[in-house]
């Protein structure tokens, strides 16, 4: 028995320790490293670097899920370790140490450079577990009524539909989806298409800012000017926006916008964010109630007090804000841009390969959706995989969404491109 309980105690503590020694802990990992004047392919080579990676591998489906730098699993590293190792130290009342229940706190330091990236005011600004959450917050604090419309896209993702389904069968709101064109090329057949489905009942349009499927950035600024004129409420699902392209909520015009900062700003997963104007904050009702539930100083702050959580991951989320603020967002925006439309131009080249994304540079940036005659998405995947290490995401039957970041370099697009170019 003394001999079971030893063998247990060891291969627990092999699994503790594993993914630690699977990281490289002796690894400096720094900011300053990111800090020049030059933005060249050796210094994006040098971008690569932070990113615990495996070489011979190349991951193109940031859509989903961004890798996370180095830099920050080692903040979230140090965070959790830190505390479990002082845990009598520490008396989060007197501030001796780090912030241990998440959820109590207004982290307005985090929230005020997030105000920064997208332009507002750091009390309009939630810090959430991901876009999903923020509809929901959004969606269950509204007020809304039997025969209200609520108007979406045929293009959204699940976490932008669910809960105004949810309410068209609660409450009894009308539920209506815009068919959005495919590919989308023209900015205006999209307002024409929202607009149609527009009545004197419409009482909200929640709309992606960018397509999760197709990569297309919509003109929500267009939309949400319209919808203001009408006393339409508005809300963005930006889940694939903060850290892809640039973001201006004030400049926008929405009433909401929210984001899932695991994906392009490469935090740690549960790393979200909500925007409600300040102007109508007051009107959307707590979804969670705790002790700040009718804060009517910090609104912000009243919707994300949510009880304990990973204080650890608010850690990491921060070093995500600061790898992105070191690098700038001109450099990283611009960046993914500029490999996106280094792919976008490959792909045009080869007449067996459908773009489904939008070719309209400015409806385009990171995330290019395409499909390859006779072979489908599934196999288009596993193709990519088998013969170059390549790794983009399937999209239904005959698609492939393919996803480019500051880790991505072009030689590892040319290489899919000639896998493409083979299958011609």
């Amino acid at each position: 028995m003394s001999h079971r309980r030893k063998f247990l105690k060891q291969g627990a503590m092999a699994v503790l320790s594993a993914p630690l020694m699977s990281f490289d802990s002796k690894k400096e990992w720094s900011l300053d490293v990111l800090k020049t004047d030059v933005y060249d392919e050796a210094y994006w080579k040098s971008i690569r670097k932070q990113f615990p990676l495996k070489d011979g591998q190349t991951y193109f489906n940031n859509g989903t899920m961004g890798p996370t730098p180095g830099y920050v699993l080692d903040k979230m590293m140090h965070h959790m370790l830190h505390y479990n190792v002082e845990a009598a130290t520490i008396d989060y009342k007197n501030n001796s140490g780090p912030m241990l229940l998440s959820g109590y706190f207004p982290y307005e330091e985090l929230r005020t450079k997030l105000a920064q990236i997208i332009h507002c005011d750091f009390k309009e600004i939630s810090l959430i577990q991901n876009a999903t959450f923020g509809m929901n917050y959004v969606g269950m604090g509204l007020h809304l009524e039997k025969g209200d419309e609520l108007i979406n896209t045929n293009q959204e993702h699940g976490g932008g539909f669910g809960v105004w389904q949810l309410l068209a069968k609660r409450k009894g709101c009308v539920y209506k989806q815009a068919t959005l064109p495919e590919p989308a090329n023209n900015p205006q057949e999209i307002v024409d298409a929202i607009f149609k489905q527009v009545t004197k009942k419409t009482k909200v349009i929640a709309i992606p800012h960018m397509v999760s499927g197709f990569g297309t950035v919509m003109p929500v600024k267009e939309i949400c000017q319209e919808a203001r004129k009408r006393g339409i409420f508005t809300v963005l699902d930006g889940a694939q926006c903060v850290g892809q392209i640039p973001v201006d909520v004030k400049d926008i015009g929405c009433d909401a916008y929210y984001s899932s900062l695991h994906k392009w700003l490469l935090a740690p997963a549960g790393s979200g964010l909500l925007y409600i104007n300040k102007e109508i904050a007051e009107n959307i009702w707590s979804t969670i109630a705790s002790y700040n539930w009718d804060n009517q100083e910090d609104h912000g702050f009243r919707l994300m007090q949510n009880g304990t959580g990973n204080a650890g991951l608010l850690a990491g989320y921060e070093a995500a804000v600061d790898f992105f603020n070191t690098i700038g967002a001109e450099n990283w925006l611009g960046r993914i841009k500029e490999l996106g439309m280094y792919l976008r131009d490959g792909l045009k080249q080869m007449p067996h390969v459908t773009i489904y994304s939008s070719t309209n540079e400015e409806m385009a940036a990171g995330i290019t959706t395409y499909g390859v005659a006779g072979i489908s998405g599934p196999d288009l995947q596993q193709t990519m995989w088998d013969r170059e290490r390549l790794q983009p995401r399937s999209v239904g039957e005959k698609m492939i969404r393919h996803s480019v970041h500051i880790y991505n370099s072009k030689e590892e697009i040319d290489r899919a491109l000639h896998v493409l170019e083979s299958l011609g």
